[in-house]
């Protein structure tokens, strides 16, 4: 064995990393609905600085149990973010993990509406009323789409998790989302990404297996 290197099993390896997470957080407490959503984003980033920079409107994770438990379907803006969300969990409703980012022809409409393709997979994604939750974690011109929709009128979704990465139109567009009165958890700043939006969905869906095994429990 390697000198410093404890042999942990494969199974104990998270629950010893939230350990770690809490030890390191100390006095630090969260709402009960918001401890599970930061400990899963810092377990998967290892920066701490997600125990200040998450921001949630008021009842954000209430209304994303009761869109799950109804069926919604969770649109992201990437492939990436698709892929780390746990989908049977999503299923077990009777909703699906779609990006549109695959679609042949929305590299090609982008193209000739100038525009991104992020945008058009968010036009997309809200001309379905299946589509209830909308993740965005790399493009902020798929978070300006949304909040343009929002305010036509064209559609209100259940939540939007807006957690784009980078510099060019990130707060910006992350404030807007915060201002336009659409449940929505947040990063503030400019850190985010793929990685945490999918962090972000998964401690949702483990929260409420819990609350459900809880229930069945109490039965």
């Amino acid at each position: 064995m390697l000198e410093g290197i404890k042999i942990v099993r494969p199974e104990e390896i998270e629950a010893k990393s939230f350990e770690m997470i809490t030890d390191i957080l100390g006095d630090r407490t969260f709402p009960p609905d918001q401890e599970g959503i930061v400990k899963r984003v810092i377990h998967t980033t290892a920066d701490f600085d997600f125990a200040d920079d998450l921001y949630f409107s008021e009842g954000a994770v209430e209304k994303a149990f009761a869109a799950i438990r109804s069926g919604s379907h969770v649109v992201t803006d990437t492939q990436m973010a698709a892929a780390g969300i746990r989908k049977a969990s999503v299923a077990k409703y009777g909703g699906r993990v779609i990006s549109y980012m695959g679609e042949e022809t929305v590299a090609s409409e982008a193209k000739d509406r100038q525009v991104t393709r992020s945008s058009v997979c968010m036009e997309r994604g809200a001309a379905d009323p299946n589509n209830r939750i909308f993740v965005v974690g790399n493009a902020p011109t798929a978070l300006v789409r949304l909040v343009e929709l929002i305010r036509e009128g064209s559609f209100s979704p259940a939540l939007v998790i807006g957690v784009p990465v980078g510099f060019v139109n990130v707060v910006e567009s992350k404030t807007l989302l915060k201002d336009c009165g659409v449940p929505c958890i947040i990063t503030e700043g400019r850190k985010g990404g793929s990685t945490v939006a999918a962090a972000i969905v998964n401690a949702i869906l483990i929260m409420l297996e819990k609350d459900a095994d809880t229930q069945g429990t109490e039965r």
